[in-house]
């Protein structure tokens, strides 16, 4: 890529949480309706895509509307099924010279009560999975390993708490079975990488070298892999406890046993962000974000933050015995030799705690933000 045709460089912002809009539900619609009227494209990627007016037609109209760095988010009620609780969400980026496009998009719940774009759906007589975005690929003994890397389909920070505020605004949530297929996507039985609609605005951003954060270089690692001491920060990269702290907002959890406080921390370098989960007896990080302000269509950063997954286990993890697969098989998300009891909500994930509290930013973060030890 030549200089003359490389990404541009895209800014930096540090701004609050944003709120949804105080428009009553009608008038959203109304604003999304002369959108369209005004010759915006709605475009859809699932069973809806020959027709998108469909998605309408079913009920899927907006009520509510978020704005972060000129993008806007329209989002229909909260909905549900045994699978995800979720909105049918539609991304409307900056304006361009180009035709203004309203995406289709789902955005979902994720058990690590973080709440995420689907990049796409993989549904078949044998599968039901929900994309988690680009992948990560690893090579050992001459075998290939692709793993998705859930964090790029994460929603900005700044949006977590208004959407968490919306997902409860509804006193009753709304059983819903088709929207998923009809909104996104649906890849065959093997497909974890996402496709190009959600990847190439990625690479995009980053093949610039002053957009990527640390040179793409992990920002966090373990100097000894399942030793929480070793947890180790990039210089600038750590999260600023005295003068960084953005907001805390609250909400409740039946898994984690009541209130549930969220603080926004950005690094001592101000390139990154963190989110730590306060629960009554855990503490736990969501995977850092840049401070970008580039959105694209799916409603994520272009940017990405690379550090060690082990930093980001929540309270609650996956821990348990695949009785599908022969002989039985133990899936477990949490480093050895730190699982705890299964949680009474979700026999299926473990208690984290032993190996989060001896991590040496959540003992500081207890410390110097919570002024307790534990």
């Amino acid at each position: 890529m030549t200089i003359a045709t490389m990404h541009p460089r895209i800014p930096r912002a540090i701004v609050p949480s944003v709120e949804a809009a105080a428009l009553a539900p009608a008038v959203v619609r109304r604003s999304f309706d002369e959108l369209l009227r005004a010759g915006a494209r709605l475009q859809v990627a699932g069973t809806a895509a020959s027709d998108p007016a469909t998605l309408l037609a079913r009920g899927y109209g907006p009520k509510y509307l978020l704005e972060l760095f000129d993008t806007r988010y329209f989002l229909t009620d909260i909905r549900q099924n045994p699978d995800l609780r979720f909105f049918v969400a539609y991304v409307m980026p900056p304006p361009n010279t180009r035709r203004t496009t309203l995406y289709a998009r789902i955005f979902y719940k994720d058990v690590s009560l973080i709440w995420r774009s689907a990049s796409h759906v993989v549904r078949s007589e044998t599968e039901n999975w929900v994309g988690k975005g680009d992948v990560t690929v690893l090579v050992e003994d001459g075998f290939e390993t692709v793993t998705s890397a859930e964090e790029t389909t994460d929603l900005p920070l700044e949006l977590q708490a208004a959407l968490e505020t919306l997902s409860r605004k509804s006193p009753r949530v709304r059983s819903d079975y088709v929207a998923v297929e009809m909104v996104l996507r649906n890849g065959p039985d093997n497909r974890i990488r996402p496709y190009r609609d959600f990847s190439e605005p990625r690479r995009r951003a980053m093949s610039n070298p002053r957009n990527r954060i640390h040179g793409s270089r992990r920002i966090a690692w373990f100097t000894r892999k399942g030793d929480p001491a070793s947890l180790r920060f990039a210089r600038g990269y750590e999260p600023d406890f005295a003068a960084g702290i953005l907001e805390c907002t609250r909400s409740d959890s039946t898994l984690y046993g009541g209130e549930l406080r969220r603080y926004r921390i950005v690094s001592h370098n101000r390139e990154v962000q963190y989110m730590f989960f306060a629960a009554p007896h855990k503490v736990w990080i969501i995977p850092p974000q840049a401070t970008t302000t580039e959105i694209m269509s799916f409603g994520v950063r272009t940017v990405g933050v690379a550090c060690d997954d082990d930093l980001c286990v929540p309270g609650f993890e996956y821990h348990y015995v695949d009785e599908t697969v022969d002989p039985p098989e133990l899936v477990s998300q949490i480093p050895a030799g730190y699982v705890g009891p299964p949680s009474k909500v979700d026999p299926s994930r473990a208690d984290a705690s032993a190996w989060l509290d001896a991590l040496p930013v959540v003992q500081d973060f207890r410390r110097q933000v919570l002024k307790s030890k534990k």
